[in-house]
Parts: C-alpha cells; structure tokens; sequence
C-alpha cells in the first residue's frame, strides 16, 4: 500500500525534534529532510495550524507544540493496565504453573487487582486483596523506587504490626530491605506475610519512569529452591519489561 508523502514528510518533521534540537530554522528543517524551502514551510505552516508545531516570534524558529501532550496524554489516559498485562499474567501462570497477580499501590497497602491462576496453583488469593506494604513483595516492589521524601512521609506513624514470626517490623531493616530491591530489581515475601509461603514480585514502570504497579509469583516455602527462584525472577523480569516498554519506559531489567 502506497504512503501519502505529504502526510510522511510532516511526521518525518515531528520526529526531528529531540532533546539535542528542541528548536529548529526552517533551513534546517529543509536540509535535514531534502526538501525545498517552499515545502517545508508548506508542510510547517500545516502543522502549525492544528497546534502540532509553533513558531517563536523572534527567533523564528520551530518548536513541538502543545498539541502533541494533549494527544499523548490522551494515549496513556486509554491504557488499562488491567487490559495491558492480561495476556501476560495468562502466560506467566502457563509457564510457572503458579498464580500470577497484578498489583497496585493504594495508600500503605498493595491491592490485587487481577490474577490468573496456574494449574499447580495451591496458594488461596482474590481480586480485591489487600497486602500490607511491610510483608508483602509486592508492597516492597511498588514502594522502593519511590522518593526519600515521599518513602519518609509514607513510613512516618507507619505500624510494622507481625503478621508472622518472620515479619519485618523495624523500620530500618525494611529500609535496607528497599535497598536490596533497587540492587536486584526484584523483591521477596519469605513467608513474611502468610506462614508457608514464598512470593517474589517485579515493578512495572510507566513513562515517567514511576512504578504504577507490580507483579508477584507465589509459592510454597516447601517448594521453592535457588534455581526457581531465579527462573521465576527472570521470567518477571521479562514480563514486567515488555509491559513498560508498552507504557513508554525503556528501563533495563537486569538478570
């Protein structure tokens, strides 16, 4: 199927802009693409019509304008993260055989917000569960990548209350806990909040590189060993990867 030039050359213009160039002459517009001033201004005169490109008076030179934000802020305002990470939560529970949740952060507790179960599934969860953010791996992925200040004003009166007689209850030993996930860009729930169970966790970041979410595997203490627990890691990893490369974030996740 044949381009429309026109339509091609104008977004070959939009696409010139970058943090390098934020602001371009015409000549230089003209010369980057090969084409001849009249066009370029042709094509410049368009854009700026419709708002996707304006003009300082003085210098004359060519900027994005606002019209580009009000369109992508439109795009990310349309992405359900539910609907994002369906297919990939089905696939992780394929490939694990395990439960596979999506989780997000809402005040000082981690909500389920979708699952799929896995055929070995033996760990009990629903839609709507809430997880303290001290005991959880999912709580610990979607509050270390936070700001000092806003983790400060979080934990501030926070209560570290015992779920289990692994729990971490001191306010210091958690914050060395969001260091060791920052390192690893991973985290655990070894049987912190439920007796008996493992859980590991990974963040999904957006576009303006926030964790909006997490997903977290859960198994039995009794079955996990060092070779699952890295297989699992990578496989969340992966998944939370391709997620966020979806919401605009290019973040690597190491293995």
């Amino acid at each position: 199927m044949p381009i429309i030039q026109s339509v091609d050359r104008a977004l070959k213009i939009l696409n010139l802009f970058n943090d390098q160039q934020s602001q371009l002459k015409i000549t230089e517009i003209s010369t980057k693409l090969d084409l001849n001033k009249s066009t370029t201004h042709s094509l410049l005169k368009t854009l700026k019509q419709h708002n996707y490109i304006k003009q300082d008076l003085d210098s004359g030179k060519y900027s994005l304008g606002l019209k580009l934000l009000e369109r992508g802020q439109f795009v990310l305002n349309s992405m359900d993260i539910r609907e994002i990470a369906r297919k990939h939560l089905i696939d992780l529970s394929v490939v694990t055989g395990q439960t596979a949740h999506l989780v997000i952060l809402e005040g000082v507790y981690g909500v389920y917000i979708d699952k799929v179960e896995g055929a070995s599934a033996i760990v009990y969860s629903r839609i709507g569960k809430r997880v303290p953010i001290h005991s959880s791996a999912v709580g610990k992925s979607l509050i270390a990548y936070k700001g000092e200040e806003e983790i400060a004003n979080l934990l501030e009166n926070y209560d570290f209350f015992k779920q289990t007689d692994h729990t971490i209850v001191e306010k210091q030993v958690y914050l060395r806990e969001l260091e060791n996930v920052r390192q690893s860009g991973y985290s655990i729930d070894n049987e912190e909040n439920e007796p008996g169970i493992f859980c590991i966790a990974v963040p999904i970041f957006d576009h303006t590189n926030q964790a909006i979410a997490a997903i977290s595997i859960s198994t039995t203490k009794q079955t996990i060993t060092t070779e699952l627990e890295k297989e699992i890691v990578n496989k969340l990893k992966q998944t939370c990867s391709e997620i966020s490369d979806t919401l605009g974030n290019k973040r690597i996740y190491l293995s």
